[in-house]
């Protein structure tokens, strides 16, 4: 697996930037000129959404989307976030969920690093931190369990619903918080898209939307977990470390049919 580092901070990387070079480096993987490889990057503020991302999701300020051909819903991507794409060719017909499950597998070994405890959690792609058991998780809105309008109501916005609903403050409701999203797409065999670890982002910029299409949970960083400073610099090289572990010995086999 090569690692290609294409821009951090003041040099990160515009989205449709970062599209290109993906589509030239996949096409390049396809034709067997380059080895399986990485890019590692930081964007600037950007809202993507993938094609099962439904209009009450976006924006309802009219935010620009950005809209891309990978699986999953809408998410936000900046700065504070190490965004990664892995480009690896599979065998076919390919297993596309054994492919996601390593990248997860990386990016749980990465947080444990830290110190964090992440997982996954079924039917949610991603790398998640586990909340509180209902039962122990604080009221909301001066509400019992019992009448939260998530659990009752499907088209519930908690962007309409005040602060104490945001997705940037499910780890003060002590709620399940997506820590790392994951949306690939596969063409010919070879993956493009990947993952985001949120690291040290202003996680405010998801309450404009409805992360992933998500609504009863939220999302979080590993700053926020570990209560101080980590920088993608402190990150970066133990994520590549993991996926180096993960992608390189793994046994690739294709899926069953």
């Amino acid at each position: 697996m090569r690692f290609v580092q294409l821009g951090f901070g003041a040099d990160a990387v515009d989205y449709e930037s970062a599209w290109q070079e993906q589509r030239r480096v996949h096409a390049a993987r396809f034709a067997d000129e380059v080895p399986d490889t990485c890019l590692l990057l930081e964007h600037p503020p950007v809202y993507t959404a993938g094609r099962r991302t439904d209009d009450s999701e976006r924006p309802l300020d009219g935010t620009p989307v950005i809209d891309v051909d990978r699986g999953g819903k809408i998410t936000w991507h900046g700065p504070g976030q190490l965004v990664g794409y892995p480009i690896q060719k599979l065998p076919r017909p390919v297993d596309v969920v054994a492919h996601v499950r390593r990248l997860e597998e990386a990016i749980i070994r990465t947080c444990a690093e830290f110190g964090v405890e992440t997982t996954r959690v079924e039917g949610r792609s991603g790398v998640w931190v586990l909340g509180d058991p209902v039962a122990d998780r604080p009221q909301l809105g001066g509400l019992s369990l019992d009448f939260d309008p998530r659990t009752a109501d499907e088209e519930f916005d908690p962007r309409l619903n005040g602060p104490e609903y945001a997705p940037s403050n499910a780890g003060q409701r002590r709620e399940d918080r997506k820590l790392a999203a994951i949306g690939i797409r596969v063409a010919k065999g070879v993956t493009m898209h990947g993952f985001a670890i949120n690291v040290n982002p202003d996680n405010t910029s998801f309450d404009k939307i409805v992360p992933c299409g998500i609504r009863d949970a939220g999302v979080t960083s590993l700053a926020n977990e570990l209560g101080r400073e980590i920088t993608i610099a402190d990150v970066l090289p133990v994520v590549e470390k993991h996926l180096r572990d993960v992608l390189e010995n793994a046994v690739l086999l294709p899926r069953a049919v």
